[in-house]
């Protein structure tokens, strides 16, 4: 028995929605609520599965089941397909599991040839409704069947236009259609060297191969990439009798919102056009009029489509994005779907669905897309504006936001002009830790290269700044400060506007709008962390970053990266010279400077956790990154050492590294300089003491964690030197404090010995970055110059580095955690890597049954929810 590829609508329903598609299954649901849906049939997702596996052929079983199915469709509409006397015709039309609005093509009337076209035009009475709907389908045609640039047509159009003096194509008459269509037909022959064609048999199965291969478009791509859409999926299509909105005044067609998709307020929203199709609305070749004006134009239609989308909002228990059309006074329901809307609609729609009885808090927190959060959190660029301007360039868009500021080259032009008060973009080839003093000057950072795990789009997350990284269009001058882009060249000092939310890069200023938090936004947090099983903790390397993480409601710190708190200009000169010592005694002289220093620090993250756990990472970067660069500080060094600028030079040699991700790094540091990992216990536990001391309520526990382990042995070695310093420490101060010394769990190698380490180990928390890394022997800075080859070859259908690798890095993960806790049950495990805010990685953490995850300041609120959404979908 041959596969099922095709479904009526009266066959389906909503639960059917995977092998039906979104629009298939809503039609098909529509069907068995009894409402005025023209009738048609859909082929099945699976189906445009196995045209690409048959090398873009429709087999053979799925012909004959398409024309079986047109015979069942002529049996239910009384028509036929291909005859003139009573011609059925019909719309082709894609549809994914999700709504992915835009993306995929459409081809409407199909069915139509000069014959049919003749008859309808002399039976109908109405030949320009005839002429119309012929120019409009050899339009699309030749558009999406046969991929001819539509602008051939356009052009013949306002031509047309222009020499009968008129503004909009509703004013073209019958002959001027019918003329119209004689020159599509010529173009459409001059280009590809055949007639339109004439056959409806013929017309349909190019055109559903043209929407089977719409799925595989590049803004699909796009937008399947961003929106977490397997390839593997595929789209349905639909084909469906057409119902017409261009058969005169009585007729029309429009789209509309059961709620206000900008506000969420409860109100009907919409819009349509007398006498027109549905791309007419979209193209915005016509202004449309309110939904409002259509109780004054046919009250009887109003008063049915008000009735319907109230059925269908109470049925589907959300707000409905509705597709219909209007034919001589009679309405038609061509498509229903859940509403696209902003994060502010999204929560009040969420919280009044809840008041109004309507679902349940638990379904109020799964309506919720986490990832449109970050539009609350962040400021936005005013949107009437950005509409009217076209952005230089396109990037990665590393972390959301908007910014408008000066061009400026260096981390420390940055400083300077932001302590004068300007507001200033740090534009870089790529930047690195020591640039972070200029980097919390900027209101934004561009980088010529580095990926969405970059050290600029990392540290943007944490400082809550928009970042656009990647951007290799850029050629960069730096050592005259210009950079050239979209043809034009950039000068330090120069306006730019950077969008992190989308990757935009605009020339000149664009107002910005600073974020609000509303009180819906409280009731779904609140009501998400009822739900959710996993812990939130922030990522933070300051008492600031400590407090925002606290505010959008962390439970921790998960992750505090100590080298960060190295790079400020009172403790880098302490820091070089310690690494320029030649003994034991002048590198212990140069860290007992830093101490108080990290004590201060310390002390200040506790009291901003108020008792609340905390994760401190020690020192991970290879020292070569905190050496001097500028002739001046070199001699600066120099002189402080009492060295000659040359022997300085020599020392900054010998710490280059061929591959540093690999190298001198982590706790391979402190194995070779115990000293450092003294310095930084000392300086934790001590702090750790004071705040205890100063707040008897709290119990102050630092989790302190040893980064890059790949083998016991040096875990314990590591970890000795810790035990020892921390206990003697706590016998000086003579007041009990409990601590941990875990690992960050970064290697294969420590994945795969987890059962030894974990015998050595109190916490093991993942670094995924760099785990990722290592897994696919991927650099994350680099890997943007290859990825998106990737992408369009299906070999990866989203970044690695952004959404967790379930299949190899998840895999590890799992296996880590099954060996950790089976020698230490007592081990916890968290992830502090950046997948630890990227929802579809938290909903895998949550399976794995991991202690928390931990994430940037501004992504604590997406996780708290991602989490909450994981807990629900598995209960």
């Amino acid at each position: 028995m041959s596969k099922k590829w095709i479904y009526l609508f009266k066959e389906g329903d909503t639960s059917m929605r995977n092998l039906l598609g979104g629009k298939g299954a809503d039609l098909a649901e529509m069907t068995k609520l009894n409402l005025p849906v023209p009738q048609g049939f859909t082929i099945t997702t699976e189906a445009c599965t196995q045209y690409y596996k048959d090398g873009k052929k429709i087999n053979d079983d799925m012909f004959e089941q398409i024309m079986d199915y047109i015979t069942k469709l002529e049996e239910i509409t009384g028509k036929k397909f291909g005859d003139a006397d009573n011609p059925l015709l019909v719309s082709v039309r894609s549809g994914g599991r999700v709504s992915m609005p835009g993306m995929m093509d459409t081809i409407l009337n199909l069915g139509l040839n000069d014959a049919v076209v003749e008859r309808l035009s002399e039976k109908s009475g109405n030949p320009r409704w005839a002429w119309d709907s012929y120019r409009r389908f050899i339009q699309m045609y030749s558009d999406v069947v046969m991929t001819l640039d539509k602008k051939n047509f356009e052009t013949l159009i306002d031509e047309m236009k222009t020499t009968k003096g008129i503004k909009e194509d509703v004013e073209l008459n019958a002959e001027d259609l019918q003329e119209l269509t004689q020159q599509f037909k010529a173009i459409f022959k001059s280009k590809l060297g055949s007639d339109f064609p004439s056959d409806p048999k013929e017309q349909l199965i190019g055109a559903i191969k043209a929407v089977f291969r719409s799925w595989d478009n590049p803004r699909a791509i796009v937008y399947r990439r961003d929106n977490d859409i397997p390839y593997s999926w595929g789209t349905a299509v639909n084909v469906q009798m057409m119902v017409f909105g261009n058969m005169g005044d009585t007729s029309g067609t429009g789209v509309a919102f059961t709620r206000d998709p900008a506000t969420g307020e409860k109100r009907l929203m919409g819009e349509f056009l007398l006498n027109a199709q549905g791309e007419d609305v979209v193209a915005g070749i016509r202004t449309p009029q309110p939904i409002e004006q259509l109780k004054e134009i046919m009250p009887e239609v109003y008063a049915d489509f008000i009735r319907i989308c109230q059925t269908l909002e109470n049925h589907y228990k959300n707000m409905q994005d509705m597709e219909f059309t209007i034919e001589d006074k009679k309405l038609y329901m061509l498509q229903t779907r859940i509403g696209q809307r902003t994060a502010f609609a999204a929560l009040k729609i969420a919280c009044d669905f809840v008041d109004e009885g309507l679902i349940s808090k638990e379904q109020a927190v799964t309506m919720i897309n986490p990832r449109n959060l970050n539009t609350l959190l962040h400021p936005a660029f005013d949107a009437k504006i950005l509409e009217k301007t076209k952005p230089i360039a396109k990037a990665l868009a590393a972390s959301p936001g908007a910014a408008s500021g000066q061009i400026v080259f260096t981390a420390e032009d940055a400083k300077k002009w932001g302590e004068l008060g300007k507001a200033v973009i740090l534009v870089r080839l790529e930047t690195s830790p020591e640039d972070i003093e200029g980097m919390k000057a900027a209101k934004g950072f561009l980088t010529v290269r580095g990926g969405m795990t970059s050290h600029a789009a990392v540290v943007a997350r944490g400082m809550g700044k928009c970042c656009v990284s990647g951007c290799s269009e850029i050629i960069m001058d730096e050592a005259n400060k210009v950079f050239r882009l979209a043809g034009k060249e950039f000068h330090e000092g120069d306006v730019i506007s950077l969008d992190g939310t989308t990757g935009k890069i605009y020339e000149g200023e664009i107002p910005t709008k600073e974020a609000e938090i509303v009180d819906e936004f409280e009731r779904i947090m609140d009501w998400a962390d009822e739900f959710r099983v996993l812990g939130i903790r922030t990522n933070a390397d300051t008492p600031q970053d400590v407090k925002k993480g606290r505010e959008l409601g962390a439970e921790g710190l998960g992750l505090c990266r100590t080298e960060h708190m190295f790079f400020e200009q009172s403790r880098i000169d302490a820091f070089r010279e310690m690494i320029c010592s030649d003994t034991l005694e002048e590198r212990e002289e140069a860290l007992a400077k830093l101490l108080p220093l990290q004590q201060r620090d310390f002390e200040q993250i506790f009291e901003a956790l108020e008792g609340n756990p905390a994760t401190i990472r020690f020192l991970d970067p290879p020292l070569h990154e905190f050496v001097p660069t500028s002739e001046e500080d070199i001699k600066k060094l120099a002189k402080t050492k009492g060295k000659s600028v040359n022997d300085i030079k020599d020392i900054i040699n010998s710490l280059h590294e061929f591959n540093p991700m690999m190298g001198h790094r982590g706790c391979r540091l402190a194995v070779t300089y115990p000293e450092i990992a003294k310095m930084q216990t000392a300086a934790v536990i001590r702090a750790a003491l004071a705040v205890q001391k100063a707040h008897l309520d709290w119990e102050i526990k630092p989790e302190i964690m040893i980064p890059l382990v790949s083998e016991i042995k040096e875990l314990k070695v590591v970890k000795d030197i810790v035990v020892k310093t921390a206990e003697a420490e706590i016998a000086a101060a003579g007041i009990d404090l409990k601590y941990e010394v875990g690992t960050m769990i970064e290697l294969p190698r420590a994945c795969l010995t987890a059962n030894e380490i974990a015998k050595e180990a109190d916490f093991f928390c993942f670094g995924t970055n760099d785990l990722t890394q290592m897994t696919f022997g991927f650099s994350r800075d680099d890997a943007a110059k290859f990825l998106e080859s990737y992408y369009e070859d299906n070999i990866l259908e989203s970044d690695p580095f952004v959404k967790v690798d379930q299949k190899g890095v998840g895999q590890l993960i799992e296996m880590a955690v099954k060996l950790g806790r089976k020698n230490n049950p007592a081990l916890h495990v968290g992830v502090c890597g950046e997948h630890g805010g990227e929802p579809s990685s938290i909903a895998f953490f949550h399976k794995l049954g991991l202690d928390y995850v931990s994430c940037s300041p501004f992504r604590v609120p997406i996780a708290r929810l991602a989490a909450a959404q994981a807990a629900i979908s598995n209960k």
